[in-house]
């Protein structure tokens, strides 16, 4: 995938994609001078960022 299909599959910028390669969280392969994010790359940095839903409140809690 191109940076600009990852950022709008994650709806981010482009830039925040090139941040998360340059970072290391992204893993991707220089081809030329752009950059190609593999697909499970892509859905594995969504499965790690996912967050656990939030406990429910009672009732009478403030």
């Amino acid at each position: 995938m191109t940076v600009a299909e990852v950022a709008e599959e994650l709806r981010v910028s482009r830039m925040t994609v090139y941040r998360l390669i340059e970072r290391g969280e992204l893993p991707a392969v220089r081809v030329g001078r752009s950059y190609r994010v593999p697909q499970a790359a892509a859905a594995a940095y969504v499965a790690a960022a996912r967050t656990a839903p939030a406990a429910p409140r009672r009732a009478g809690s403030a």
